[in-house]
């Protein structure tokens, strides 16, 4: 059977419509996405380091060092290594390209969910390898923490890798 042309038409153009949405949510060359160097990574983790135990304080100014929530961590961090990221974790999640957990770097952006806050992404954290993440979140302030403890293996989002 032969389709005409017009259907023919439509059907690629819904065809290219799916490859691009599905390439634009990140299914699409997800391996290609190129990591910060594993210096840059270690420097910034590093950097990260210098602020364990300042203490976490939701909604919290971009322009202190006192105290962080976690996307002001993030963006804080980021910037001192040139990256300008939005202000909310949720913005966060859509910079850079899409990584599956299981391709994980050091440097890579990993997102969750807050229950209490519905269903979207509600936190951020830098993975810092073999597992772990460092962030702020509640008591503590920054702090490393298991990306597989029950409560974040539970609300995991995605990842977002920032190129080199």
């Amino acid at each position: 059977m032969r389709l005409p042309f017009g259907a023919m038409k439509r059907l690629w153009g819904i065809a290219l419509g799916a490859a691009i949405g599905f390439t634009a949510l990140g299914f699409g060359g997800a391996g290609q996405a190129s990591a910060l160097s594993a210096s840059t990574a270690d420097k910034l983790l590093d950097y990260a380091d210098n602020y364990l135990g300042a203490p976490y304080k939701f909604g919290a100014s971009t322009s202190t060092t006192k105290y962080f929530d976690c996307s002001s961590f993030t963006k804080h961090v980021f910037a001192k290594f040139g990256y300008n990221l939005p202000r909310t974790a949720a913005q966060q999640a859509k910079v850079g390209k899409y990584v599956p957990k299981s391709s994980l770097k050091k440097g890579d952006l990993v997102f969750f969910r807050v229950p209490s806050r519905g269903s979207g992404i509600g936190h951020v954290a830098i993975y810092a390898g073999n597992g772990k993440m460092i962030h702020t979140y509640g008591e503590g302030g920054v702090k490393f923490s298991s990306i597989n403890a029950t409560y974040w293996k539970q609300n995991y989002v995605t990842a977002r890798r920032l190129g080199a």
